[in-house]
């Protein structure tokens, strides 16, 4: 029986030598890949589109701005209301282009937010973005009756979706499409999905202030985002923060009146156009920055929160614990005031 004993102990012995090598062999693979990843460069690439400018840094061993600038392309062959042989253009002119993936993604999204939010979310805003003089036509101060005119054919459910053709028919040729509070994010997130395609893990990209972040910055730190402080800055000069946010493996989209608006007989018009009354938004917020896992519904829901006001926007946040907002507005002294949800407290560096 002893020498049984002493057989079986051999046996392992031997088996284990056998195991040291492969061990070790693990291990210093994976010191390697640990090794690579930390001595792998990050890009920074950077231009302009859509209006604006973009900034993406990620790490990875080759340069692929030129990828990134063609899907970007691609976004604004779609939604694109200055690019006269966009799909958004063509639907504007009355016409029924064939709708591909990438436009009907985001026409169901926008489909969704504006159900979600009462209709607070509305692509047919358009005639009403350009009548108040912030769209691509720019034309004098509205009468109360042009704005009543034009209510007539600003809403969603002058939209039809043929499915099985996959074109869009406008129930008045008058409606027009204007995707510019979520176009941005989108193409935020197919720049993240083209990243993701290259096995990229750690990236920031980040399209007139919609960002998408994943895994570390190079600092090898999570990325760290500002929330500009809501200062009239019409010429987007100021570089003053409300906060900055620690934010990893999410999307963020801030939205605010204090850029973009006028002045006219000493009174304040600021761009954002409630769909359902027809007048700039007067509520107390001003600026929403919403994080979301895609930068599109982040985007979307920015925009809502702005003409939604304090109290709905908290409504909504309620039936979707999935979001986080951060909301500067002004208080009843007209003092810059802060809520947050509660879930985002941990996120924010003061």
């Amino acid at each position: 029986m002893a020498k049984d004993n002493d057989s079986l102990s051999k046996s392992q012995k031997k088996k284990l030598w056998w195991q040291i090598p492969f061990l070790l062999f693990l291990v210093l693979g994976t010191f390697y890949i640990v090794r690579q990843q930390h001595s792998m460069p990050y890009q920074k690439n950077h231009g302009v589109v859509f209006g604006t400018f973009y900034n993406v840094t990620y790490q990875f061993d080759t340069d692929l701005q030129q990828e990134i600038e063609a899907e970007l392309q691609q976004v604004d062959q779609e939604f694109s209301m200055f690019n006269q042989e966009s799909t958004v253009s063509k639907i504007n002119r009355g016409e029924t282009p064939k709708l591909n993936s990438m436009f009907l993604e985001v026409y169901r999204l926008a489909t969704q937010v504006n159900a979600d939010t009462d209709g607070a979310f509305d692509i047919t805003v358009a005639p009403l973005v350009n009548v108040w003089g912030f769209g691509f036509k720019h034309e004098e101060m509205p009468s109360a009756h042009q704005v009543d005119s034009l209510l007539e054919f600003v809403d969603m459910k002058q939209l039809q979706l043929d499915e099985q053709q996959q074109v869009l028919h406008k129930k008045d040729e008058r409606t027009m499409l204007d995707f510019s509070a979520i176009a941005k994010g989108y193409g935020s997130d197919c720049v993240a999905r083209l990243l993701q395609k290259h096995g990229v893990k750690n990236y920031m990209v980040e399209i007139g202030g919609e960002v998408v972040t994943n895994g570390i910055s190079p600092s090898r730190v999570p990325w760290r985002v500002g929330v500009s402080k809501p200062v009239e800055d019409s010429l987007q000069t100021s570089k003053e923060l409300q906060t900055v946010l620690n934010v990893t493996d999410l999307s963020m989209a801030t939205s605010g009146n204090y850029r973009n608006f006028y002045y006219k007989g000493g009174r304040k018009y600021a761009h954002t156009i409630d769909p359902q009354t027809g007048y700039p938004v007067q509520h107390s917020i001003l600026s929403a920055t919403v994080l979301a896992k895609s930068c599109a519904l982040a985007d979307a829901y920015a925009t809502s929160f702005m003409v939604l006001g304090l109290e709905k926007a908290k409504q909504v946040l309620e039936r979707h614990p999935e979001l986080m907002a951060y909301f500067i507005y002004s208080d009843a002294k007209g003092d810059y005031a802060v809520w947050y949800s509660p879930s985002l407290k941990e996120k924010i560096n003061d």
